[in-house]
């Protein structure tokens, strides 16, 4: 069962996080792109459809990856590593993660594209930096998991 549960769970962590890290990076430059159409041809649909599109991947997929850290629980559980610190500071990195994403990046985007669609709304210029900031935290807290999983102090394959 341990080999199941370790591909299933370093697969969901692939396809889940993957389109996440992606969307998530291409939503600044995007929502810039669109705040400049909007000011010269309001209410462009392009512009809006790729927004909606990679907001939709990030919720979608952040939903799949809740897979992740439950193989993962029964990988490490079918290993008897879940007391080990390393595991304990991914899952403290991972849930950070999800965090960063579900309470900061998602609203934000939620809100931003609601305000395109509202003409009475300015725009905060500092948005699109920040949301992009938040993502290179969220690309950091994942690259350390990945890293602490493949080196994992104590490790027993010699790697």
């Amino acid at each position: 069962m341990t080999k199941l549960f370790l591909s299933l769970h370093v697969l969901v962590a692939v396809v889940a996080v993957g389109p996440v890290t992606v969307a998530a990076g291409m939503f600044p430059p995007a929502l810039r792109r669109a705040r400049r159409v909007a000011g010269d041809v309001p209410g462009d649909r392009d512009a809006f459809a790729v927004l909606r599109t990679l907001h939709r991947i990030c919720r979608v997929y952040a939903t799949v990856g809740i897979g992740v850290p439950v193989f993962g629980f029964a990988t490490a559980s079918s290993l008897g590593v879940l007391g080990d610190g390393w595991l304990i500071a991914s899952i403290l990195l991972t849930a950070a993660a999800a965090a960063v994403l579900a309470l900061l990046i998602l609203p934000v985007q939620s809100r931003e594209l609601a305000a395109l669609g509202d003409a009475t709304a300015g725009p905060d210029p500092r948005v699109p930096g920040r949301l992009s900031m938040l993502t290179g935290v969220f690309n950091l807290l994942w690259a350390t998991v990945t890293v602490l999983m493949i080196i994992r102090p104590g490790s027993t394959t010699g790697v």
